[in-house]
């Protein structure tokens, strides 16, 4: 999730469970450690300007539910041993204050679908449970809230109840998210399976800033199909556009370390073109067709060969760009959410 989800959210989490006496510190505390784990992109970015690397690594082992409470733990003893005595004064509250603003930034991260190394250095698939796009305002908007009145409240019961109150809200909007991807998927899982496609990978992602209107993308032996889904206006089966892939050279390049290290980092859904001999790989994930985030160029085709190259990321074309592009996608998204369409949402932007 964005910077401001992780800092209000840690802070709100530290401020609910140290004492009342020390609301504006935990809350000081809380965001601070909230935001900790993104910090792992400084290193990373010292010791390698590889672009796949850059993006594999991050939300690895800053992010893992095995470093984490070590770390919690370092830092507890740290302020409890050399502090300025607030710790000590309430150690077991701020164990807990400590810990739990740590943990719970990897696993609202889980929630998006650019997936998170929860149990580094075991190597499973990132975990990308999904539902929630990383900007949210919905999510973000009750915690912010929350802060500002235990800021302002402080000691007063009030200001408890406030940061109950936005947990709780900011909580039940995630399981909503949850509830939302699921019914999505099954109508998806029916579409796919009319269409023969019943065992075929897909993956579901809710769309910029919102729950009620979603992306699928599923993979086929040519290439893949994607549609939108209006929990609010669609009903019936979803309306799948297919496009190509070069599945024959992403399967003859398979033992690129580049290839390999993506198809592991985003599970297979990825787009692979061929430009000028050069082997091309899109991360199907995150963008709208035929714009994506993370394309990178990672192959090189020699006597009829692939053989790896030093990877380069291949500039974004983003969708919109300036206050006025990102009005018209928000407008072309409130319309779709309201009203059925077979057209892709790229198409309306323009």
């Amino acid at each position: 999730m964005d910077s401001l989800s992780q800092i209000v959210l840690g802070a709100a989490v530290a401020a609910a469970i140290a004492p009342a006496s020390q609301r504006r510190a935990a809350l000081l505390a809380g965001a601070a450690l909230g935001t900790l784990p993104d910090l792992d992109s400084l290193p990373i970015a010292l010791f390698s300007d590889n672009p796949v690397s850059l993006m594999t690594v991050h939300r690895s082992f800053s992010h893992s539910l095995f470093v984490l409470p070590l770390l919690g733990w370092l830092v507890w003893w740290l302020f409890k041993r050399f502090g300025n005595g607030r710790v000590a004064a309430a150690p077991v509250s701020w164990f807990w204050a400590i810990q739990l603003a740590l943990i719970t930034h990897p696993l609202l991260d889980a929630f998006t679908v650019y997936g998170t190394q929860l149990w580094w250095p075991l190597m499973p698939p990132p975990t990308m449970w999904s539902s929630m796009f990383i900007i949210d305002p919905l999510y973000t908007v009750w915690l912010l809230v929350a802060c500002i009145a235990a800021w302002f409240l402080r000691e007063r019961a009030a200001a408890q109840r406030a940061l109950a109150v936005g947990l709780m809200l900011s909580s039940a909007y995630l399981g909503w998210s949850l509830l939302a991807k699921t019914m999505v998927d099954r109508e998806a899982e029916r579409t796919l399976a009319s269409m023969g496609l019943g065992g075929a990978p897909y993956f579901s992602v809710p769309m910029p800033f919102n729950t009620l209107l979603w992306r699928v993308v599923a993979m086929t032996p040519s290439g893949y199909v994607e549609a939108e889904r209006s929990v609010l206006a669609d009903d019936g089966p979803l309306q799948f556009r297919g496009y190509p892939s070069n599945v024959q050279a992403l399967a003859e390049a398979h033992a690129v370390p580049a290839v390999q290290r993506l198809s592991w980092f985003n599970r297979g859904f990825m787009r692979a073109r061929v430009q000028q001999d050069r082997l091309v790989l899109s991360d199907l994930r995150m963008g709208l067709e035929p714009d994506y985030s993370f394309s990178f160029e990672v192959a090189e085709r020699r006597d009829g060969a692939w053989s790896p190259v030093t990877p380069v990321q291949q500039p974004w074309a983003a969708p919109v760009s300036g206050t006025e592009g990102l009005l018209k996608l928000v407008s072309a998204m409130w319309h779709r959410i309201r009203h059925p369409s077979t057209e892709p949402l790229r198409s309306a932007i323009g």
